[in-house]
């Protein structure tokens, strides 16, 4: 079974260690802690302001963050394993827990992010091929947006085949 392309080298956090960040509506960030900082490479004054999707990784399938960001716009917590870019191109995978962030008046103002590292296994026997054939699957029309809708729907039917929601699937694992 194929597994995942990544160029660079992997770089790695402690388990005792987590990634935080915080983003507005649009995505971008509004928060990093020293641990984002130092595994992504950047420094806080680099990453303020800026699209979180600077730390996307093009091994990265865009129906998983579609998938995300569907989830969390839609007011709800997600739990999804990410393979992000260093700054200097190098790669880092999470087990990221997403949620929406609100105001005193329950408005949605934002996203907070904490991140973890995953399990080894988890990551080489599942997802890596899982994402390797969602990326295969985007990259097989000329359309981006129609190869991520593809991969999309391919996502959702092996969830349906498996009879499972997608966070019973990422949690089970």
């Amino acid at each position: 079974m194929a597994t995942l392309p990544l160029s660079g080298k992997e770089v790695t956090f402690s388990s005792d260690e987590i990634i935080v960040s915080k983003t507005d509506l649009k995505g971008q960030i509004t928060y990093t802690n020293t641990t984002f900082c130092k595994v992504a490479g950047y420094t806080e004054k680099e990453l303020l302001g800026k699209p979180h999707s600077i730390i996307r990784h093009d091994s990265m399938p865009r129906c998983v963050f579609k998938l995300i960001w569907d989830r969390i716009q839609a007011g709800c917590e997600i739990f999804g394993y990410v393979v992000n870019k260093t700054r200097d191109g190098d790669y880092y995978w999470v087990l990221a827990h997403v949620t929406p962030s609100y105001d005193t008046n329950d408005n949605l103002i934002g996203y907070h992010s904490n991140r973890r590292v995953p399990e080894k296994r988890i990551i080489n026997e599942i997802i890596s091929p899982l994402y390797a054939q969602l990326l295969q699957i985007e990259n097989s029309t000329s359309n981006r947006k129609d190869g991520m809708n593809k991969a999309y729907q391919h996502l959702l039917s092996i969830l349906k085949e498996k009879g499972i929601e997608y966070d019973e699937f990422i949690l089970t694992l």
